[in-house]
């Protein structure tokens, strides 16, 4: 048996299915689980557990990291699947949307393919529960651009705590340092500049850090107990379930209230470590990792980065083309989620990540991740050229005030006789482009930027935060 293998916990792979169906449930706008973005936080705690341990171990056994060999199995993991839906969705987006707006979320999937969209996002101000962001396709990138940064850091942080003092104390130490400072920032911020707490790798770091200290904490305490660990599994069960079921757009998000899904994460993991390496299933058993480990939890589970990266275009392109969607509507955005995240699992993901050709040399996978990476790159920015290259000159100004970011597109609006919301507060009149209206203020366009107003326009009118249903469907 491989050490993949012997290394699988499927309490794990039933984490991965809750913390996806919070995120999904969200997105389409189930009202019962007004929290479940708090999936994603989930997310952030597993990757911080699982790749802390394999660098800890590492480490250990050897006194140095093969980073090479690190990246090429990161890059073979997400790479193609990510950048396969970002094509598809620009290829969708040049039937669907305005040019205007084809123009404006390419440069999205430009700064997604690079995994540096949360930073394009913080430059816009962009909030995540806004109504601006039920028209952006690429903004679940966010947190995929998170990841593959803290992949980039921590690294070189536990090289250097290893380096500075051999053990696994000093490492722990260094985390819960790092993890401090960054919940710290993060909580303070919240309340302060929430995109900056929100989308920010650094203000994250902490909820990667609390799964790091769970993966090197001694476990030998819920072996020897395991009443205490089936009672630590239920806590944590419970903790998720309280922020998907309380949690909900109007909370000061991630900051302290982050706590409540990264501590049940880790409680999970925990208890689901101990009963991994006790293995047996009688005084040890635990109810809530069998319920994980059922077959429904482990296909999604498995499909959960595909499910993850198709849902969120799904319902958007849906809200676009049928702004008030059924029930039935609704279904069937889940089924096509469904049918292209197992084709893309079957087809792209899988088949890519454990090809041996590239499995065999760090380079193999390397290159074509750079040259993969600098495509998608190309491409979107050759959309967002091609989307406004037969615009008359009116429809650029709109272009090009979309792309400035929300405060400047404020002061635009405040001179061109918007108030700060993006209403106009001098006569208007509408242009029509594509599928979308956009105000337009009866001046000069060499003395004003025209900024579109806030109607069905699908791009951001101003910089003030609003909060939004998770997408607008009927209850019908």
């Amino acid at each position: 048996m491989s050490a993949s293998a012997q290394d699988f916990r499927p309490d794990i792979e039933g984490l991965r299915a809750v913390a996806v169906a919070g995120v999904v449930a969200f997105h389409f706008g189930l009202t019962a689980l007004p929290g479940g973005f708090a999936g994603v936080d989930i997310f952030f705690v597993i990757s911080g557990y699982l790749i802390t341990r394999h660098l800890v171990a590492e480490i250990s056994g050897t006194g140095r990291l093969d980073l090479l060999r690190f990246y090429a199995r990161r890059a073979r993991r997400l790479l193609p699947a990510a950048l396969f839906v970002i094509v598809a969705t620009l290829a969708a987006g040049a039937v669907i949307l305005s040019p205007e707006e084809q123009a404006l979320y390419s440069k999205g999937a430009m700064f997604a393919s690079a995994y540096m969209i949360n930073l394009w996002l913080i430059r816009w101000s962009f909030d995540y529960f806004a109504n601006d962001a039920t028209s952006n396709p690429f903004i679940h990138y966010w947190s995929l651009s998170v990841e593959e940064q803290f992949y980039l850091a921590w690294p070189a942080l536990l090289m250097l705590a290893a380096w500075l003092k051999p053990g696994k104390r000093t490492i722990m130490l260094a985390i819960g340092i790092a993890g401090l400072v960054s919940f710290v920032f993060c909580a303070w911020l919240t309340s302060v500049s929430q995109p900056w707490a929100f989308y920010f790798s650094p203000l994250r770091a902490w909820e990667f850090a609390a799964g790091g200290l769970a993966s090197m904490a001694p476990a030998r305490l819920l072996q020897e107990r395991p009443r205490l660990g089936r009672a630590l599994s239920l806590a944590g069960l419970t903790m998720i379930g309280a922020a998907y079921l309380t949690f909900s757009e109007d909370a000061p998000f991630p900051g302290f209230l982050a706590l409540l899904p990264v501590a049940g994460t880790v409680l999970l993991l925990k208890a689901g470590a101990a009963g991994a390496r006790d293995g047996s299933r009688n005084s040890g058993w635990n109810c809530v990792n069998a319920a994980l480990a059922l077959p429904p939890l482990q296909w999604i589970g498995r499909l959960s980065y595909s499910l993850y990266l198709w849902h969120w275009p799904v319902i958007v392109y849906a809200g676009m083309l049928a702004p008030e969607l059924t029930l039935s509507g609704r279904l069937l955005c889940l089924a096509l989620t469904l049918a292209l995240s197992t084709l893309s699992y079957h087809f792209i993901e899988n088949p890519i990540r454990r090809n041996g050709w590239l499995m065999a040399n760090a380079a193999r996978a390397l290159v074509p991740a750079l040259l993969l990476t600098g495509t998608g790159v190309a491409a979107a920015h050759g959309n967002a050229r091609l989307a406004v290259h037969d615009l008359d000159p009116q429809q650029r100004i709109i272009a090009a005030s979309a792309a400035e970011p929300s405060t400047a597109r404020a002061k635009a609006s405040a001179t061109a006789g918007f108030d700060v919301g993006g209403y106009p507060t001098t006569t208007t009149k509408c242009l029509v482009t594509g599928s979308r209206i956009f105000h337009v203020p009866l001046k000069s366009a060499s003395t004003t930027k025209a900024s579109p107003g806030p109607t069905s326009t699908g791009l951001p009118p101003s910089g003030v935060m609003t909060m939004r249903p998770a997408i607008m469907w009927t209850n019908s």
